[in-house]
């Protein structure tokens, strides 16, 4: 078992950036996707289910690292989580949420307060949001990034490792590179673990079940170019699969793309 981690401290430039940012999705300003939004600051995906259900999520989690890294659970019933930022607020601080009721979505609200419950059980996962600043960082392109608009997002036919009632396929984002930024990419992205790590898939995308490029399941197209590879790392919406397959009871999470952006900079986050 690794060591755990020292825990974080925030400097304070970065905690003003993610509370004002945060704050604007608290007072409804913003309901759009977060990528490229919040810069160095680390950004993860939410899932919220009831005590019931949270040890085996957990452990799906510990047996889907790459899709599911784990980066903070909370205390049953607590919206806050002070690991991961100040005056973190999880009931509002999010741009969008999914509603979920045995495994049906059933709401995206931009507030989730009428609905939160002292069972509740929160879950951050790491999100590919955070490597983008590295990639971009070292010159290489995003054009979702470019163009304003959300990562294209896949559901796979890579089976998930199963855990209690919870499996199902593997979710992967995509970003069209050159061979050489791929390359890089790679190197660059292994660095961070804790926000998927390096790809898991490189070129063809029906070796790995995708049929159509252009019809994400989550998420906008962008083009992949002559030229180009397609270059798809692991998803944090991986969960959101899992969850519609098992039929929780309740669960709320962030709609694809709409993060949670926390206090911390991506590079307390870095592997070695």
């Amino acid at each position: 078992m690794q060591a755990p981690r020292p825990p974080h401290v925030f400097h304070d430039d970065a905690a003003r950036r993610g509370a004002a940012l945060r704050q604007r999705f608290r007072d409804g300003l913003s309901q759009g996707h977060t990528s490229g939004a919040a810069d160095d600051l680390v950004q993860g995906n939410l899932v919220v289910l009831p005590r019931s259900d949270a040890y085996d999520f957990l452990t799906f989690c510990q047996r889907n690292p790459r899709p599911c890294p784990v980066l903070a659970v909370g205390d049953p019933g607590d919206p806050s989580l002070p690991s991961l930022g100040r005056g973190i607020d999880l009931r509002t601080d999010l741009p969008r949420y999914r509603v979920w009721r045995h495994g049906e979505l059933v709401d995206e609200p931009a507030d989730v307060r009428a609905l939160w419950r002292d069972d509740l059980v929160s879950f951050v996962i790491g999100c590919s949001f955070s490597f983008e600043w590295a990639l971009r960082s070292e010159g290489i392109p995003l054009r979702h990034v470019d163009r304003g608009c959300n990562v294209a997002m896949y559901r796979t036919n890579v089976p998930t490792q199963p855990a209690g009632r919870f499996a199902g396929p593997l979710v992967v984002s995509m970003r069209p590179m050159s061979a050489a930024h791929a390359i890089r990419a790679v190197q660059i992205t292994a660095r961070y673990p804790a926000v998927h790590g390096a790809p898991v898939h490189l070129g063809d995308p029906a070796q790995i079940g995708i049929g159509d490029l252009s019809r994400p399941d989550y998420g906008d197209a962008v083009d992949v170019l002559p030229g180009e590879l397609p270059v798809f790392w692991a998803c944090g919406v991986t969960p959101q699969a899992a969850i519609a397959q098992a039929r929780t009871e309740f669960c709320i999470t962030h709609a694809p793309g709409a993060m949670l952006i926390t206090d911390l900079l991506n590079h307390q986050i870095a592997g070695g």
